[in-house]
Parts: C-alpha cells; sequence; structure tokens
C-alpha cells in the first residue's frame, strides 16, 4: 500500500437519534490495546505501566513523578522525576508539562526554557539511557486554586510504541490556605464553566423555534435520523437559550514525542439541558432537552415561561450522545459541565461560545471521537451495526478519569472500553478499541477464540486469530481518519503503510499490520466503503482473516483477481 498524504474530512451527513436498547451478553473476554509495539530486541522488559489487571504491554522504560510536598497557592514544592531503563535507549525523549495552577521556578540543566500556553508550561530534553535510573528535579510554584495534574512522559524517540515508553501523573487540587491541598481530583462534575466570547451587543434576540425532528429511518448512506433540538411546552412567547459547545483539549494527531497538537473544536451530539428557577424562592426545574448540533456543536434550548421574568436558568452538557455512546469515570457517572446562571432572563439569549471545563478536556475529546466513528460505522440500521434494529441498540461505553492506569483495552464482560490517563489525546487509539467493541456488536454477542495475542505487537507475527480481531481494530481506526499511521498518546506515531517490500513488518494474515491494510484496500478499491462487509459480518462469524475472505462471495463481495492481488500486495496469499 502507497502511504496516503491526505487526511479525509469526516463527513457529518445527519445527525444521532437518541435511541436506547438491550442486547446480549457476552462472555468475559478482554481485548488488548493497541499496537503494543515492536518486541524489545533482546531480554525481557518487566516495567509495568498500568495495574495489574490492565492488558498494556510490559515495557522497557518507566517514569515516576512525585512532589515533597503539597503547596498551597504561592508555596513552592520540588517536582521529582525518576526514568527508569532495562535496555540502553539513544535518544529517549523526556517531556513534562504542568498545568495553568502550577510554573516552574527552577529546573536542572539540560531541560528546554519552558513554553507556556492556555494548558500550562511544558519542558523537555533528550537523555541518552542505559540500565539503571536517571533523575530529574524541578523547583515549581502554585499560583492558582483548583484541580491541577502533572505529567511526564519518557519515549524511545528512534522505536515509538507502549513496549519503549511510559506515562506517569499526579493529581492535586491546590488549596489558598495552609492544609487545603489534597491529593486527587474530582472532575466529574467541575466547577460551572464561564461563558467565552459571547455575542455582542445587549439586543434582545429573536426567539427561535426548535428544529423538528427528521424521520426516524435513514440509510446506511445517509446516516441516523436527526435529533430534535429541544424540548419544551408550547410554541408561543418562547424564550431560548443559544450557543456553540465547544472543547480545547491536546491531540496526538498532529503533535510529536514534546509536544502535542493545540485544538479548539465543537463538540457534537452531545446531550444538553437548561435548567432553570422561574423564581428566586422556586425550586429547580428542567426547562428543555437536546443535543449539542451533529454539524457545528450548537445549541438552542427553548422553553414557555410561566412568569415574566426568570429568576435562574443554566445549560449543563454531559458525556453522553442520546443513547448511544458515552463517557464515564471510575464510578460510572457521567462528565457534565454546566455553565454559570444566567440571571433575570426576560428574553432569549445568545451565550456564545461555552467551553469544556478544562478538567474534563480528554473525557470530551474521546467523546467528540466516537463521532468519526458513527458517521462512518457502515450500519443498515440507526444503531452501530445491522445485527441490532432501532429501539434495541447497545451502546459503547468509555471508561477515563484523570490519572487512569486501568487501560488501554475493551473487555465483553461490561462491554466497555477503558482508557489510561493520556489515551484520549490519541483518536487512534480510542477507534481501535471501539473498533473491537463494534466487532462484538456486529457479531451480535459472539467473539472468537483468539489465541496469542497477550502480548502482541503490531508489525509481528501472534495467530491468526489475533492477526483478525487486532487488525480489524487497525483497520477500523484506518478507515476513519483514512490514513496508516498510528499515534499514541503520548505525541509518538508509526506509519504502517506497507507491500511486498516493506522490511520491518512481518509477513502473512497472523501479522496485524497487514491484516488492517488489507481490509482497508479491500474497502476502498474492491467493496465501494465497508458497508457490505459490515453486513456481512452481521450474518456470519470469522476467526481469521482467510475465513472472511472464503465468506465473501456467498454476500456479494468479490474474492477474485484484483482482492487477491491486494491480498499479494500484503504478503497473504491463499
Amino acid at each position: 500500500m502507497s502511504r496516503i498524504r491526505s487526511r479525509k474530512r469526516v463527513s457529518k451527513s445527519v445527525a444521532l437519534t437518541a435511541m436506547a436498547g438491550v442486547g446480549a451478553c457476552l462472555a468475559a473476554v478482554v481485548v488488548p490495546s493497541a499496537f503494543a509495539g515492536t518486541s524489545p530486541q533482546a531480554g525481557a522488559c518487566t516495567i509495568r505501566p498500568a495495574v495489574k489487571d490492565s492488558e498494556a504491554p510490559l515495557s522497557c522504560l518507566g517514569v515516576t513523578a512525585s512532589l515533597d510536598r503539597l503547596p498551597t497557592v504561592g508555596e513552592q514544592a520540588t517536582l521529582t522525576v525518576d526514568v527508569e531503563a532495562q535496555t540502553d535507549v539513544k535518544r529517549a525523549g523526556l517531556s513534562l508539562q504542568l498545568p495553568p495552577a502550577l510554573r516552574i521556578t527552577d529546573a536542572d540543566s539540560g531541560l528546554a526554557t519552558p513554553t507556556t500556553d492556555a494548558f500550562g508550561q511544558r519542558t523537555s530534553r533528550t537523555l541518552a539511557l542505559t540500565p539503571g535510573t536517571r533523575t530529574v528535579k524541578v523547583q515549581v510554584k502554585a499560583v492558582a486554586s483548583g484541580p491541577a495534574q502533572i505529567q511526564a512522559d519518557i519515549s524511545d524517540t528512534d522505536r515509538p510504541g507502549p513496549r519503549r515508553a511510559a506515562h506517569d501523573s499526579v493529581e492535586l487540587t491546590i488549596g489558598t490556605s495552609e492544609g487545603s491541598t489534597a491529593k486527587g481530583v474530582s472532575v466529574t462534575k467541575a466547577r460551572p464553566a464561564p461563558v467565552h466570547r459571547p455575542a455582542t451587543g445587549a439586543r434582545k434576540e429573536r426567539p427561535v423555534t426548535p428544529k423538528a425532528p427528521a424521520p426516524a429511518r435513514a440509510s446506511a448512506a445517509s446516516g441516523p435520523a436527526a435529533p430534535r433540538a429541544a424540548t419544551s411546552v408550547g410554541d408561543s412567547a418562547q424564550v431560548c437559550i443559544s450557543g456553540t459547545y465547544r472543547n480545547r483539549f491536546q491531540s496526538a494527531e498532529g503533535g510529536n514525542w514534546n509536544g502535542k497538537a493545540n485544538r479548539d473544536e465543537p463538540v457534537h451530539n452531545a446531550n444538553v439541558t437548561l435548567w432553570g428557577q422561574p423564581t428566586a424562592n422556586s425550586g429547580t426545574q428542567k426547562l428543555a432537552t437536546g443535543m449539542t448540533g451533529n454539524n457545528d456543536g450548537t445549541f438552542n434550548l427553548c422553553y414557555t415561561p410561566t412568569t415574566t421574568v426568570t429568576s435562574k436558568v443554566w445549560v449543563e452538557f454531559k458525556t453522553q450522545a442520546g443513547a448511544m455512546w458515552s463517557v464515564v469515570d471510575g464510578n460510572g457517572s457521567l462528565y457534565a459541565t454546566a455553565t454559570y446562571s444566567q440571571n433575570n432572563v426576560s428574553g432569549s439569549k445568545n451565550l456564545g461560545n461555552v467551553y469544556a471545563n478544562d478538567g474534563q478536556s480528554r473525557a470530551w475529546h474521546a467523546f467528540d471521537t466516537l463521532n468519526k466513528l458513527w458517521w462512518n460505522r457502515g450500519s443498515t440500521t440507526n444503531c452501530w451495526a445491522g445485527s441490532q434494529q432501532d429501539g434495541h441498540c447497545t451502546p459503547i461505553t468509555v471508561q477515563w478519569y484523570p490519572g487512569s492506569t486501568d487501560g488501554t483495552y475493551w473487555s465483553t464482560g461490561d462491554d466497555k472500553i477503558h482508557l489510561a490517563d493520556n489515551d484520549p489525546d490519541s483518536e487512534h487509539t480510542t477507534i481501535h478499541e471501539s473498533g473491537h467493541a463494534l466487532m462484538g456488536k456486529l457479531y451480535n454477542g459472539w467473539w472468537p477464540t483468539v489465541t496469542n495475542c497477550s502480548p502482541h505487537y503490531v508489525n509481528r507475527t501472534s495467530s491468526t486469530s489475533c492477526g483478525w480481531t487486532e487488525g480489524f481494530a487497525n483497520a477500523v481506526a484506518f478507515h476513519t481518519f483514512n490514513d496508516t499511521t498510528y499515534y499514541w498518546g503520548n505525541g509518538s506515531s508509526m506509519n504502517l503503510a506497507n507491500n511486498r517490500t516493506t522490511n520491518g513488518i512481518d509477513q502473512g494474515d497472523a501479522c496485524e499490520a497487514r491484516v488492517a491494510t488489507a481490509l482497508v484496500d479491500l474497502w476502498s478499491q474492491v467493496d465501494g466503503g465497508w458497508s457490505k462487509s459490515n453486513t456481512m459480518m452481521t450474518k456470519t462469524r470469522q476467526s481469521s482473516l482467510h475465513e472472511y475472505v472464503n465468506d465473501r462471495p456467498d454476500y456479494g463481495l468479490d474474492s477474485g483477481a484484483k482482492a487477491r492481488g491486494i491480498l499479494y500486495n500484503h504478503t497473504i496469499q491463499y
């Protein structure tokens, strides 16, 4: 496969319909993380980057960050970063990131001059490592109160991948008085988010009537049906609260090991509620519900007031898209960002851009990334897979929280994707794990028996069953983004385009990189997309790419000369 140089613009044809449903139970199987990376050249590496139950591979590199004290505003502390190596690394990249609430006041020589942006301060350096431990110290000062996270990453810049990388973080809530700073953060329900750049002028906005829903059914080509913009009582003398919901986040796509790309994008298809108090002494009421815009993240929530002036109204956004997917914390709770209240409201208001709370940035990034798979999921129903019918869909659930070491994998036992701390920074990782969940839905609860897959390496031979399940998940990510480059949460990446002359990637259908790129080429060059392939998978089951290829003719998919030529180009020959 030749390298794809341009990135596809993911289409947003029609919006999401809020649906709930039930599905078949799955046997408990843990599907490991994406791209365990290349195996170490010599010796066994034993550094565990996550909790013992995680399927994240053991690494040759480790990093640990710690503070000697919990500073309150105005106080200083020493940040100690220990880097452990179990093998020689010629160019190890160490990257440190501090939140806006902390500032670097002094650091060991060799660290780059800190850069500052909306996400805080960053510094880095390149180290030549031999087996053992290196220590770096940084003096930091607390300059603001609230949740804060310090992050440290180490990676082999010449050989990227989880087997030669590590991540650690320190979570704390900075207080303003002695003893008030505490370990850990709580961001599921954070402080109200300020309204940024509101509409200029004080003119009264013209009331807007909620859009009517589109038909409940839609073809696979056009996408799912559109949601209601809001629900309200009556249609006269309405008051509407509108705006655009956005998220600022850091993206591995477009970044590198010592600095990820800063993004500012709308959040699509998020459940949104307008809350209010008609009078100062009345209880809180739900005034309207809806979803942010499928195309642009806008919201327009309208209600018919019962008083001339509404005492308070505010908008709350949750990490749930109808009932089709959600992002939850370690306790299973949705993340919620609410605006500050608008007081004494007598007419419609445009809030302009409203931003997700900073502490929830990664949760909202993972949430919005799922839209990119939803828009191109290739289903013949309004569910994730054509094996499920409208009204009986099962959702995709992602678990993430700051500092999480419970990742990266999808488990059939709870049908939940578990992401580690910086995983959401990589959209490829989020979609890869969602690809496992999608396969489970296509197979309607069945899962193949997979062997020799823990650990597995993207460019090495494992087994035909591991090559199939991992290769399919890789292909889902490549299909979604129209590329062949995988990105990890620390910003490093690996281009996996290949043909028969490619070195460094094992041959055959037991190598997941070969399976992934072969599938993407079949879908794009032979099948006219992946909808027919997904439909086939809802009707039959496969434990290997070989079985998949043999099943294709029975379901109108070509397995002739062109298809086999694609397989041959990726070193797969049947």
